[in-house]
């Protein structure tokens, strides 16, 4: 199949030269690099899945130079095959594999033995992303022209994952997946990026490497109401939802079905007109709910299982018991319509007050976002406690606090000033208890953008010129368009309170 074409430069994610040759839509495969149509433009895309569908098949496809957020399944149409394709590297011998599938099959069997918490744990472990440091290059990055791929995603923010639920759960963490992380811990020599691609099934049950799970995007698209999404990651759905083009979700109880029948049905007889939870705040614009996990646990699940497809490294379990979740919603005449959410636990050790924030696709860029993490410090207020996300952050999540951070740190810093010019001193803790901030995230936010310094023995805190102009710019532009906030005296809330079999995982 190898053509006297010279190789291109190196592929995407592999350095080395490629064969090259001409294909077909039977004889490619995983690991080729070929021109696949994107946005009308022929672009470079290495394949890393295949799949038959009922419209045909389809390749799963990662473009050169494109966040991985913009990989999807394409039509074989799409793809040029006039042109040579970049062939993958010859396999490796087989003997490599024959040696290690012994050590691997007696770890499974040891691993079975083990208690489902602790191998929930170890997936977690495992699975963690690392977050980067906070605030590196964080001044830059205020200052420099945004992405526009990157404007167009939404918040959102890695759950922590919890121990798994009962054995006999019908949507637990599938046992070989727990088992094939761990042992690619203890013999990480015998499985090459190759091996990871060929072993991968897209319904997510069984891969040697969990992280691998999350570079193949198993849903192509899903009708939400009266929007349409296309998923960005990988989200375990039952496998049949895999060969389907189009999955409808209900977008009152979050129910999911892979036909058209069977969604009409449905929407028929269901009832459900917001979430099922008590209202704790409404304005003009939004509503809020408060769910409990362990009362509510197949919605939640539910509501899981969408978040996962906007989300990248989050781990996701379907023990939801811990968790209160805080659904934002929008009204008309036919109910209340889920726009976003987060997640926190009912006991943080930490104290953390937000385990996973997530604003839907279509509701981005409008101001949601900030609501979410507005509505999570007032709770915290209430609860007369500091509050900061769980870590890490995803990037996203990471820049969304980034800018709320600032601007209130900005707001409040030049409302003391305006209040008393004279004013010399303040405090981090002052800052921390107005804004219900820890003093941790406070110092660090003030350090990112150069506002506190050391002058004569003392620790002072400025406001840079750039950062006063940009606070007076916010405010022109919100005499014509006014900025969406939450109101507290609008809250109805107070603190729940919980026994320990209500707070804690149903092992």
């Amino acid at each position: 199949m190898a053509g006297g074409s010279q190789p291109h430069d190196a592929a995407v994610g592999s350095p080395a030269p490629k064969q090259m040759g001409r294909a077909t839509v039977d004889t490619l495969k995983t690991g080729c690099i070929a021109m696949v149509e994107k946005d009308g433009k022929p672009r470079r895309a290495e394949i890393l899945s295949v799949r038959d569908v009922k419209s045909g098949r389809q390749f799963y496809c990662n473009f050169d130079n494109f966040n991985k957020r913009l990989d999807e399944w394409v039509p074989a149409a799409r793809i040029d095959f006039s042109q040579d394709v970049e062939w993958p590297s010859p396999e490796k011998p087989k003997e490599t594999k024959k040696a290690s599938a012994p050590v691997a099959k007696k770890t499974v069997t040891q691993k079975k033995a083990q208690k489902r918490p602790a191998r929930t744990r170890e997936a977690s472990i495992a699975s963690e992303g690392s977050t980067p440091h906070p605030w590196t290059e964080f001044v830059e990055s205020q200052k420099a022209t945004p992405d526009p791929e990157e404007e167009k995603l939404s918040l959102a923010m890695d759950l922590d994952a919890s121990p798994g639920a009962d054995d006999d759960d019908a949507m637990d963490v599938d046992d070989a997946v727990a088992d094939a992380v761990s042992t690619k811990a203890e013999a990480p020599e015998h499985f090459s990026r190759e091996e990871e691609i060929e072993k991968l099934r897209v319904g997510g049950s069984m891969t040697q490497n969990q992280a691998e799970i999350s570079r193949i995007r198993n849903i192509s698209k899903v009708q939400f109401g009266k929007y349409d999404l296309f998923p960005w990651y990988f989200s375990p759905y039952p496998e049949v939802f895999t060969q389907e083009d189009l999955m409808y979700i209900c977008e009152f109880c979050l129910s999911y079905y892979g036909d058209l029948k069977s969604f009409i049905r449905h929407r028929q007889k269901c009832t459900l007109q917001h979430p099922p939870g008590n209202e704790i705040y409404r304005d003009d614009y939004v509503s809020f709910f408060e769910i409990d996990g362990r009362r509510q646990r197949t919605w939640c699940r539910n509501l899981c299982l969408l978040s996962k497809m906007f989300l990248d490294h989050k781990t996701l379990y379907y023990d939801v018991d811990p968790f209160l979740f805080y659904v934002m919603t929008s009204r008309d005449e036919k109910g209340f319509h889920l726009v976003g959410y987060f997640s926190k636990e009912k006991e943080s050790a930490d104290g953390y007050n937000v385990a996973c924030i997530l604003t839907l696709p279509q509701f981005q860029r409008k101001g949601y976002g900030r609501l979410l993490i507005q509505f999570s410090y007032e709770l915290s207020k209430i609860e007369c406690k500091l509050g900061s996300p769980e870590k890490p952050l995803s990037d996203l999540g990471l820049l969304s606090y980034r800018q709320y951070w600032t601007e209130n740190l900005v707001e409040i810093l030049l409302k003391l000033n305006a209040e008393d010019p004279g004013r010399d001193r303040t405090s981090i803790d002052a800052l921390s208890q107005e804004l219900s901030m820890t003093t941790l995230d406070v110092e660090q936010t003030l350090q990112a953008l150069q506002m506190q310094v050391y002058h004569k023995g003392e620790h002072k805190i400025i406001i840079p010129n750039y950062l006063i102009k940009k606070h007076e710019a916010l405010l022109e532009k919100q005499k014509t368009k006014p900025k969406r906030t939450i109101d507290p005296a609008k809250i109805q809330w107070k603190p729940p309170v919980f026994t320990a079999s209500t707070r804690t995982w149903g092992w």
